[in-house]
């Protein structure tokens, strides 16, 4: 016999945690800016309510009305191994019980440290720092200090931080005029950063033919993956790379994304290139906050408190955060967990294509590793302006039926699909068939 009390029961605590959920993004929306602490986690770009999270575990999310996802957005790239890796869960609960931050130098430091210069060979040193914006700006002074010029050449779509020298973007179609691209930006501190468009090794020619003897160094994305993934054409990094050299310009990797995703030694080791400055973040953490440069030693030597160049931090390298990076790195080194999302990637890549095959004509998908994006836009996307030619209203609606259906994707066109070794085969399969009823349901 059917208790109706229980029924009342169950239908009366989910509506509680709705209204809960409900009041969560309302509260969220009166303390803090957009109800966030991150622009796109606001979900404006589609229209949409955030999403509030309670917790997860290795390829799922869940949030606060228990709805379960299977996640790629894998916190925008740190969780390679998935959510909650018990070896990372155990390695951060281990430390706590020693103390949270002494302002003073740990073994595990080094430790982290050694970790990463044995993928990574071209950081012969490294300095630890808390966040990827904070890798890129220190080593923004960093090529400043040690070449005694002032420009740095970016590209345009390459995200490197929030840091006021990299929020600049191209304006009106003019690659060599510097527009901050967020208020608050000074035209000082603009005009020093020069931006080219990517894959195009001309327009990087005449930056430094207009600004002979004055570029520090040019930052890139190897593998551009903030303005969805876009890859390198064969050949550009190269020639980049030769450009510098000729120009006594310094060639910056930001790897926050691509270190210990795309190989265990990043874009880098993909292409076979040797930056002389490299920035890391994301995976290096576990989902702490955590960053390093760090390149030649000659160059490293160039801080402080050994050379002219200033740079501090209170927590930069927090035992936590340290502890979290070592379990990490160790466990993908451990599991081939790189091989592994590569595989799941490889899978859901080459089967999107055979499904997906009729609408060629209307979408893109660019992959590379464990990363890939779908793009609501016919032909090749190789730089920014390609990019800015996608379909949002398509990806808006694309988004909807696949977030309805389970699937937690970045809620932009703009974003990467992260793909972890924790994603099954049915987590995959689940996803084959929800992008295509979602795709389908768009152009039909």
């Amino acid at each position: 016999m059917t208790n109706n009390n229980n029924i009342r029961n169950k239908n009366s605590n989910e509506n509680d945690t709705k209204k809960s959920a409900e009041l969560l993004i309302r509260q969220a929306a009166e303390i803090m800016p957009g109800g966030v602490n991150s622009p796109v986690r606001a979900f404006k770009s589609v229209d949409m309510e955030p999403v509030i999270i309670k917790s997860a575990k290795g390829s799922k999310i869940y949030d606060y009305n228990n709805t379960e996802y299977i996640d790629y957005v894998m916190s925008y790239g740190p969780m390679l191994l998935g959510h909650a890796d018990k070896r990372v869960v155990d390695a951060v609960k281990k430390t706590s019980e020693n103390g949270f931050s002494f302002g003073a130098t740990t073994e595990n430091e080094i430790v982290l440290a050694e970790l990463i210069n044995k993928h990574f060979p071209s950081i012969e040193m490294l300095r630890l720092v808390n966040s990827g914006t904070e890798a890129v700006m220190s080593a923004i002074r960093l090529a400043r200090g040690y070449t005694g010029k002032e420009k740095i050449t970016k590209f345009e779509g390459c995200y490197h931080g929030h840091s006021d020298s990299m929020l600049v973007k191209a304006g009106s179609g003019a690659l060599t005029t510097s527009v901050p691209s967020s208020a608050g930006i000074t035209e000082c501190t603009s005009k020093d950063t020069l931006v080219a468009s990517y894959n195009d090794i001309d327009s990087v020619k005449n930056l430094f033919l207009k600004n002979n003897g004055k570029i520090a160094a040019v930052i890139i994305e190897p593998v551009a993956a903030n303005m969805g993934v876009v890859l390198p054409d064969e050949g550009f990094l190269k020639s980049l790379f030769e450009l510098t050299r000729e120009n006594n310009a310094l060639i910056i990797f930001d790897e926050v994304i691509t270190g210990f995703r795309v190989s265990m030694g990043g874009a880098q080791e993909l292409f076979e290139l040797k930056p002389d400055i490299t920035c890391l973040g994301k995976i290096i953490g576990g989902g702490l906050p955590i960053g390093a440069f760090g390149g030649r030693k000659d160059i490293m030597e160039y801080l402080s408190p050994i050379g002219p160049v200033y740079q501090a931090g209170t927590l930069s390298g927090n035992p936590i955060c340290v502890a979290a990076g070592i379990a990490t790195l160790q466990a993908i080194e451990n599991d081939n967990a790189v091989s592994k999302a590569n595989e799941a990637a490889r899978y859901l890549v080459n089967n999107l294509t055979i499904e997906l095959k009729k609408f060629q004509d209307k979408i893109t998908i660019n992959s590379i590793s464990s990363l890939l994006t779908i793009f609501f836009k016919k032909g090749n996307v190789n730089n920014f302006r390609d990019v800015m030619e996608t379909n949002t209203g398509q990806f808006k609606k694309f988004f909807g039926i696949m977030i309805n259906e389970g699937i937690f994707a970045a809620p932009s066109q703009y974003e990467a699909m992260f793909l972890s070794s924790a994603h099954s085969k049915d987590d995959l399969d689940q996803t084959l068939s929800i992008i295509k009823k979602a795709i389908e349901q768009v152009f039909n």
